[in-house]
C-alpha cells in the first residue's frame, strides 16, 4: 500500500470510531494486532493487548469507565508503513466525575491493508488524577502507617 492508502485506512478507522461503529474499527485491524496504551496501575483498560478480541474488550471497558467529550485527530504524518496521528482528547472519569484532557500521539503500523500495531502516548498524569488511582493531587495524603 502507498503511504496515502495507509493514511486513508487510518482515517477510515477514526471516522468509524466517531460514528460508534466498533465493528468497522475492528475490521480495519489485523486479527493479531498489537495494541498498546500507557499502563496505569489500577486502571484495567490500560496497557498492552493482543488481537481484535482483546482490543474490543479495551473499547468496552474504556467506554464503561470514561466518557469521551472530545476526540480530535488533527494531523496525519505517513512514512513507509507508519502513520503518526497528532490529536487532542477530553474525557470524564465516570466514577469520580472528574474531567481531564490531553494532546495525544497515535502510531499505527499498516501491512496488507490492515492496521497491525497501535501505540498511544498521552499525559497519563491527568488521567491518574481524574480516576484517583494514586494520591497524586495537591494536598492528598498517603494512608497513615499501622
Amino acid at each position: 500500500m502507498s503511504e496515502q492508502q495507509n493514511v486513508d485506512l487510518v482515517r477510515q478507522a477514526y471516522t468509524a470510531f466517531a460514528n460508534h461503529d466498533l465493528e468497522h474499527v475492528l475490521g480495519c485491524m489485523a486479527p493479531t494486532i498489537n495494541w498498546e496504551i500507557p499502563a496505569v496501575p489500577q486502571l484495567c483498560f490500560t496497557g498492552r493487548r493482543q488481537g481484535r478480541e482483546q482490543v474490543a474488550e479495551y473499547f468496552r471497558m474504556n467506554s464503561e469507565l470514561q466518557e469521551t467529550r472530545e476526540f480530535t485527530p488533527r494531523e496525519f504524518i505517513a512514512q513507509g508503513d507508519k502513520v503518526v496521528v497528532l490529536g487532542h482528547g477530553a474525557w470524564t472519569a465516570r466514577d469520580t466525575g472528574r474531567e481531564f484532557e490531553s494532546d495525544w500521539v497515535h502510531i499505527f503500523t499498516v501491512a496488507d491493508s490492515q492496521i497491525t500495531a497501535f501505540r498511544e502516548f498521552l499525559d497519563v498524569h491527568v488521567a491518574v488524577e481524574a480516576f484517583q488511582c494514586f494520591p497524586l493531587a495537591a494536598g492528598a495524603s498517603a494512608p497513615a502507617p499501622h
